[in-house]
């Protein structure tokens, strides 16, 4: 048994510094730590594989599926307007509803989602009504990781947490058991930033009221003018690509079109070869079109400012997009996209850790949380949004004759929730919800196969045997026992905020999954010891474990950085405090309601 636990201990001390280190991503350590289990004999091979058939997965799939449909759909656009109208324009009554409205949906679709689908409504609501986004996106992003508390499907830790106490033989949590303090922390969080936000965030500057392309140029400093140029016969443009000519890398400018007769080409492929007789519309600072022009000897045939250009300013246009977690473009180049040839839409500047990147960013990788600008015509900036691969925040034409599926989407969303009050298993009742939208049209079987973050998947079915095998082993009362040696704890109070803050503090450190791992089957044993019911212990190690404040690792921050133009002594500032609030509040509230 002894040697069970070194091994155990050993695999277990190795997979955190792992995920501590970051060496290789953490669905490959989860996988590589289930598959440590088997080979060194802790778990049985059905024991290993048992975390693919668990209830954690099958929900977590659907409620990924489910908050894909309903991103599908104009829900969220009327619901920005009407918010808007309640609001007026009263700042602190839009921080309250927006707040208040994302830690509502956070109870039922992962929060990341729910942060995903809200921060397009707030950066259109800052613009309109002249407010810095830095005041309003951390508030919201806040509200979004807190209304994962509100039920035990919305984050990765309180999924997990049932399925860690089946497999202790304790009773698992009802779906709404968990409510009561979720909405207290909520509450907590937004009365936090409305009387004490003007002091904490950060002050960002206000933009000007002026139609939204305007707005967009002037927000990003881009250029106002295009110039077209004529390509003659003479000019030694003349069969070289856009690449070859160094346009974006040298000279700094981009192509917004290509025309040659009759026939005109939008954001021109690099491989794509000038020809004689080709107009070119340049977008760029007019003393590196004048060289570029000189350069290659090419006839100025008119200047136009670029809202006026293609003789029909309805035609094209900017368009502003974030990159969202699960988007196929993160870690992925524009070259390697094939951007231009795939979409006919110009990359015009990438907005990265708070970095302009203009010119020459082909090689550049993208990360989760990027702004990019882009150019084209409507058309084919609505077949990039179709892609579901970023997030539009402009306002883009629809086209005519789509239909609107948002009722139904909310219905079969409903449905799946609706079945779990009612008492149907958990699992059963969202997955059918998921189904209902590939049924009724909502979604796409390809939808449904892309809107699950399989990474995610594999981490929560490759840790769960850890769990298990922590029981099993013996090795969690073992490690409980040497903690209660010690460091004897005697007073309740004492014992829910160490856990509490250990809980906090593994989180910063590691995925709030892991963390919840590895202290659930820690403290049950240890509940044993201090002789406390373990079910509200364990339940305040995953609430502890799914909130992160104090600095942007947590996904919803990640993903919030750039937008908001956010440091990280911002988060250390606003999240310093709110951590600290929260250690209490959740101590608190646990000793009154339960010891």
């Amino acid at each position: 048994m002894i040697s069970h636990y070194s091994i155990m201990i050993t695999i277990l001390v190795v997979t955190v510094i792992l995920f501590i280190l970051d060496v290789f991503r953490i669905d490959l350590i989860a996988i590589l730590c289930m598959l440590t289990l088997s080979w060194t004999g802790i778990l049985t091979p059905l024991e290993v594989i048992s975390g693919f058939s668990s209830n954690a997965v099958i929900a977590m799939i659907a409620v990924m599926v489910m908050g894909y449909g309903i991103s599908q759909t104009e829900i969220m656009e009327r619901f920005s307007n009407w918010i808007l109208k309640l609001a007026g324009h009263s700042k602190q009554k839009l921080i309250l509803l927006v707040s208040l409205s994302v830690g509502l949906l956070s109870a039922f679709i992962q929060n990341v989602g729910a942060a995903a689908l809200f921060l397009p409504i707030i950066l259109r609501i800052a613009k309109k009504e002249n407010y810095s986004p830095s005041e309003l996106i951390m508030p919201m992003g806040f509200a979004a990781i807190l209304g994962g508390n509100l039920t035990m499907v919305a984050s990765g830790p309180l999924i997990i947490l049932n399925d860690l106490l089946r497999d202790s033989g304790l009773k698992t949590l009802g779906l709404f058991q968990v409510t009561p303090i979720g909405l207290i922390l909520l509450l907590i969080g937004i009365l936090y930033f409305l009387f004490l936000g003007k002091f904490i965030l950060p002050k960002g500057r206000e933009e000007k009221k002026l139609p939204e392309q305007k707005l967009l140029i002037d927000t990003w400093h881009l250029p106002y003018q295009v110039y077209r140029y004529f390509i003659p016969q003479e000019s030694s443009l003349i069969g070289r690509t856009p690449e070859i000519a160094r346009i974006w890398d040298q000279y700094h400018l981009n192509i917004l079109a290509l025309s040659q007769e009759k026939e005109m080409i939008y954001a021109p492929w690099r491989e794509t070869y000038f020809k004689a007789g080709q107009e070119l519309a340049l977008l760029g600072n007019k003393e590196d079109i004048q060289k570029f022009a000189q350069d290659f000897r090419l006839q100025l045939k008119e200047e136009l400012e670029v809202l006026q250009d293609f003789e029909n300013s309805e035609k094209a246009g900017f368009a502003e997009v974030i990159i969202p977690p699960r988007s196929d473009f993160i870690g992925k180049s524009i070259r390697l996209l094939a951007i231009r040839k795939n979409f006919n839409v110009e990359p015009i500047m990438v907005f990265s850790q708070g970095r302009e990147v203009k010119s020459d960013f082909s090689d550049r990788k993208i990360r989760i949380g990027d702004i990019l600008i882009f150019h084209g015509l409507w058309e084919n900036l609505n077949r990039l949004k179709e892609s579901n691969k970023v997030i539009f925040i402009t306002s883009i034409k629809k086209e005519k004759g789509k239909k609107d599926r948002s009722w139904v989407a909310l219905t079969c969303f409903l449905s799946g929730i609706g079945l779990s009050i009612a008492g149907f298993p958990l699992p059963i009742s969202l997955f059918s919800g998921a189904i209902a939208m590939i049924l009724t049209g909502v979604l796409t079987m390809e939808d449904f196969y892309s809107a699950i973050e399989w990474k995610v998947v594999f981490l929560i079915a490759g840790l769960i045997p850890l769990g298990i095998a922590m029981q099993k082993s013996g090795t969690a009362a073992f490690l409980a026992e040497k903690i209660f040696l010690v460091a004897p704890i005697s007073h309740p109070l004492f014992i829910l905020f160490s856990i509490a803050v250990l809980s906090t503090l593994f989180s910063l450190f590691m995925s709030n999954v892991v963390s919840t791992v590895v202290l659930v089957p820690l403290v049950i044993n240890l509940s044993g010891l201090v002789q406390m019911d373990p079910r509200p212990l364990v339940l305040m190690a995953a609430i502890c474990s799914a909130n992160s404040f104090v600095l942007p690792t947590h996904q919803v921050n990640a993903i919030l950085m750039t937008s908001g133009n956010y440091q990280n002594k911002d988060y250390l500032k606003a999240g310093g405090i709110m951590t600290l609030l929260f250690l209490l509040a959740v101590t608190i509230v646990f000793y009154l309601f339960y010891f």
